[in-house]
């Protein structure tokens, strides 16, 4: 483990979890996004335990071609795009190798297969069947999108899955008042009209996002590089969000809250989008642990609170929560 390892077991003396590892990874000019990301998963004990599993019952092959492609990618992207980019390739890779396994079955049992017809929708041609791997199980939440004609007041509602929630921001706000933002009400006039199908014609509507089930993980992400039109470039704001130890997640379509704990939060160091570095506060056994590249230390609880941003835009303090890690409670996976 290293002397920051060390140095973590002397502090937490009996209190150790034992079998738990605190490893800090090394950055290789350009990784320090990749390494918050990676700390913060690797600390969502599901998605940990699921992937070793995958793992230990999966014959793993190398692609020296897919692998050098990743490490590009890793290296032009932003520790968002990052995770986005990971949970999608995971998917992927599950999905093909369930489709593999279903097409050995299928050669391996012909007669049976002709004697009962197609299997699924897809084999007539229809739609793919998406399968529910345990990134969906864990990450993925459902919106809906609710558009209300004023003219005939029909309401269309349209679903859309998400892994993370990205979530514009404001000067002196907190999450609850960003989720509230998130979930406002917009009207839709002059250019901007909706089509009714009811109407046949463009009308004047309102237009509301509400979350019609809370994922396990919620993952939110707070946009805190805007585009600015005069400076022709991207500008991070450095407002102060503050993200709560304990969020109630209201206003969802279940109409219940969803009660969260907060266990690992990825942050921005820097004061622009293209000079910058990442870190990570993670959640584990009760104590809270930072994570800078290689070196590794205990912090304490109130010490996350200072990662909420600037209350002034002009600060000299550049640590801000970029991307926060929340479980649902009552599930039993995490302590």
């Amino acid at each position: 483990m290293g002397a920051a390892g060390s140095k973590l077991e002397k502090a937490l003396g009996d209190q150790f979890p034992e079998g738990e590892r605190y490893f800090g990874l090394e950055n290789f000019g350009n990784t320090c996004y990749c390494n918050s990301v990676l700390q913060a998963l690797y600390f969502c004990v599901p998605f940990r335990d699921q992937l070793l599993d995958y793992y230990a019952n999966n014959k793993i092959i190398g692609d020296e071609d897919n692998l050098l492609a990743c490490l590009a990618d890793l290296f032009t992207q932003d520790a968002h795009e990052f995770l986005n980019f990971l949970l999608n390739e995971i998917v992927d890779t599950l999905e093909k190798e369930a489709q593999a396994a279903k097409n050995d079955q299928e050669a391996s049992s012909p007669a049976e297969k002709t004697a009962n017809g197609p299997k699924n929708a897809h084999a007539n041609g229809g739609p793919k069947e998406q399968l529910d791997t345990w990134v969906h199980k864990n990450f993925q939440g459902i919106l809906t999108n609710e558009t209300r004609c004023l003219r005939c007041e029909t309401v269309t509602a349209r679903d859309e899955t998400f892994f993370d929630l990205s979530l514009d921001i404001e000067q002196n706000s907190s999450i609850t008042s960003c989720l509230k933002n998130f979930s406002s009400t917009e009207t839709l006039n002059a250019e901007d009209k909706f089509f009714c199908d009811k109407c046949c014609s463009l009308q004047e509507a309102q237009k509301r996002m509400k979350i019609k089930k809370p994922p396990q993980i919620l993952v939110i992400h707070l946009k805190r590089f805007k585009y600015i039109e005069q400076l022709g470039r991207y500008k991070k704001l450095s407002y102060r969000v503050v993200f709560p130890l304990e969020l109630k997640l209201s206003n969802t379509v279940e109409d219940a809250d969803s009660e969260y704990s907060l266990f690992a939060v990825v942050v921005h160091v820097g004061s622009g989008p293209n000079h910058g570095h990442y870190v990570s506060l993670v959640k584990s056994h009760n104590h809270w642990l930072f994570f800078d590249d290689e070196n590794v230390e205990m912090i304490d609880e109130s010490a996350v609170q200072t990662f909420f941003g600037s209350a002034q835009e002009y600060s000299s303090n550049t640590d801000h929560g970029y991307i926060l890690f929340y479980e649902r409670l009552g599930n039993g996976h995490m302590s």
